[in-house]
């Protein structure tokens, strides 16, 4: 589905971002994957996609600072010769209260998600404008659609994105590049596998279908979006939240 084409994906070393790496590689997509600090997590998606016999490389970046970004995007393209296919994925939580939330836990939260997306989107768009059947696609949040307690800078830097990615779908559509933004609900990954208890135990009674998602299933849409089965769609939300924003 995805053979002869290049797929960057940000905070690919786990969670989504690595089974979202997985799914291209498996589709036939060459995969360089994105990383912040884990090289021994990093090196083993790395090996995993390799065997799909696929080309995977690991590049440890820091997305929210621009010189960083811009070396590490100048790298993967001369590396791979193109890219086709950019998924910002990368993310942080740091949960609080807004009456008790600090700077820093507000702006860590905002550059990371959000100045993170920008600048992949920023350095890469010339390589994927180059494609002429580019695309981008942002991993935001059912957070960024309802607001969450206790997630402000969060909720605002997923909101931002789906923002990003409706502009990113109007500037580039004349270069036939889409771009879409998927709204995860309660994914089972080490992200979720921090809250607390009773808040585990509310899922099966707020969302419809009763359980938690996983990580394949918000991937798989992802592959769809970047294949050609997409082609006319673009600008789009789409949530993968078992009914809970319903």
């Amino acid at each position: 589905m995805l053979k002869g084409k290049t797929a960057v994906v940000t905070g690919a070393s786990r969670g989504i971002g690595k089974a979202i790496a997985l799914g291209m590689a498996q589709n036939g997509a060459d995969v360089a994957i994105v990383y912040s600090a884990n090289e021994g997590l990093a090196g083993e998606v790395l090996r995993q996609a390799e065997s799909f016999g696929t080309a995977a490389r690991a590049y440890r970046c820091n997305v929210a600072d621009w010189n960083e970004a811009k070396s590490v995007c100048e790298k993967i393209a001369a590396d791979f010769g193109s890219v086709d296919i950019l998924v910002n994925n990368a993310g942080i939580i740091k949960d609080n209260f807004l009456r008790r939330m600090s700077e820093e836990e507000f702006d860590a939260v905002i550059d990371v998600d959000l100045k993170g997306a920008f600048n992949f989107i920023r350095h890469l768009s010339r390589f994927i404008v180059r494609s002429k059947a580019g695309r981008i696609i942002n991993i935001s949040s059912v957070s960024g659609m309802m607001g969450n307690p206790c997630q402000g800078n969060y909720s605002a830097a997923k909101a931002g994105m789906i923002g990003l990615a409706k502009t990113a779908a109007k500037e580039f559509s004349g270069k036939n590049v889409t771009c879409n933004a998927i709204a995860p609900g309660f994914i089972d990954t080490d992200m979720t596998a921090a809250l607390p208890q009773a808040v585990k135990e509310q899922i099966s009674t707020v969302v419809p279908l009763k359980r938690m998602g996983t990580a394949e299933e918000v991937a798989n849409l992802a592959v769809f979006l970047a294949s050609e089965l997409s082609s006319y769609i673009t600008g789009e939300v789409i949530r993968v939240d078992g009914g809970l924003c319903m």
